[in-house]
């Protein structure tokens, strides 16, 4: 059984750092796109960075330069690092696991239940 799980959220103030962590049971994580979205209340879940099997990162604008994903294949274990929060950071954040990129059509992705992030001004 595949299944993310997620830690490290928090209450941080503007300006502070988190780090987010998630780590996926099973055996499809070397091989699996990694990840984390965030969802805040009343709007859509929208992808925040993502990272391939190979390590390569990508980000949605508001969030570079700020934040930093990575990988660490051993321990099956994907990071946020969040610093310069602000307010409209706030949101439930949820780990991704893809193997489609990989696999095909025919693989299977994974969702984390979410951790809390609340940045206050």
């Amino acid at each position: 059984q595949v299944q993310p799980v997620e830690s490290g959220g928090g209450l941080v103030q503007a300006g502070g750092s988190l780090r987010l962590s998630c780590v996926v049971s099973g055996s499809i994580f070397s091989f699996a796109a990694m990840g984390w979205y965030r969802q805040a209340p009343g709007k859509q879940r929208e992808l925040v960075a993502v990272i391939t099997s190979g390590g390569s990162p990508n980000y949605r604008d508001s969030v570079k330069g700020r934040f930093t994903i990575s990988r660490d294949n051993a321990k099956n274990t994907v990071y946020l690092q969040m610093n310069s929060l602000k307010p409209e950071d706030t949101a439930v954040y949820y780990c991704h696991a893809d193997t489609k990129p990989v696999v095909g059509p025919r693989g299977m992705d994974y969702w984390g239940k979410g951790t809390l992030v609340t940045v206050s001004s």
